[in-house]
């Protein structure tokens, strides 16, 4: 009977230690329905956020945001500074970085054509002034202008598109039928002023401002090259347009991480658009005065 009664003292003993070991296995060990997949996702859902930025506007307003504002919202994001308009967007593209934040809905939905890549253009935060500049010429009115100027408009499709119908609805050239999605200068047809035309990067329109006579683009390029300009003429419809505003770039498979809906949230923050509407010196109106207003440069469009 002693033996007995000591061998089933240790099996019960020995019953229960297993009985705990498997409960807290059990509690240590994923769910059958979170897959190893699931519990990675979830952590990069949460990981700090990435966002890249162009130029020193837009890397100027992030870090507004990153100082000011995202703090109080829970939200701790990095700026990737990515100075090529074409890498940005590849970067996104590749999970490199996030979002992006620097472009406009007709010039993503170009990149995500020639990457195809599922990019969504969330809120959009401002308008950049745009219209004709001439540096080299001292005119203030189109009728100023020579037969046969020198003018400089964007090489990037839809940034060109935009210029040609600016400078057509101006009266300065003539345009055939729309062919494709997009004007090109191929498009041009003939005009009494025979304007010679001449196709840059944005960045370097600007750069070439002494060897132009006119050149359309936008008041940020200029502010970013200290170049201290008032337009002939305001680009009014496109300015008008809010497809033409500065937005929150991610791809489809991001838009609901709740990093990306915060900063989505605070770039049409109240404290923000303050800032925009002070940022150059006091000088940038609202949207509804920015078209109607020379030598602005950035207006909200929240």
């Amino acid at each position: 009977m002693m033996f007995y009664s000591k061998f089933y003292r240790r099996y019960f003993i020995l019953t229960i230690g297993l009985a705990i070991a498997s409960i807290l296995f059990a509690s240590c060990t994923p769910k059958p329905n979170s897959s190893p997949g699931q519990l990675v996702s979830q952590s990069t859902k949460t990981a700090v956020l990435k966002v890249g930025s162009r130029n020193s506007t837009t890397e100027d307003v992030l870090k507004f945001i990153q100082k000011e504002i995202a703090s109080s919202h829970g939200l701790d994001f990095q700026i990737v500074t990515i100075a090529d308009s074409v890498k940005i967007n590849d970067a996104l593209k590749s999970g490199e970085i996030d979002a992006n934040f620097f472009q406009h809905e007709p010039f993503m939905k170009q990149a995500a054509k020639r990457l195809n890549a599922d990019f969504v253009m969330l809120n959009r935060s401002y308008t950049t002034i745009t219209g004709l500049y001439s540096k080299r010429l001292k005119i203030k009115s189109l009728n100023e202008i020579p037969i046969g100027a020198t003018i400089a408009i964007s090489n990037d499709d839809s940034n060109q598109d935009r210029a040609l119908k600016f400078l057509k609805h101006i009266d300065l050239i003539n345009l055939k039928e729309k062919p494709g999605e997009y004007y090109s200068i191929k498009d041009i047809i003939k005009h009494p002023k025979n304007l010679q035309i001449k196709e840059l990067d944005n960045y370097a329109i600007v750069r070439a401002l002494d060897d132009l006579d006119l050149a359309v683009t936008s008041a940020s390029f200029l502010v970013q090259a200290k170049v201290s300009l008032n337009p002939i003429v305001l680009d009014e419809i496109g300015m008008a347009n809010k497809n033409y505003a500065v937005g929150l770039a991610t791809v489809q498979s991001k838009v609901n991480y709740p990093n990306i809906q915060k900063l989505n949230q605070l770039v049409v923050d109240p404290k923000l658009k303050d800032y925009i509407n002070n940022y150059l010196k006091g000088t940038m109106p609202s949207l509804r005065d920015a078209t109607r207003t020379a030598g602005y440069a950035y207006a909200p469009v929240f």
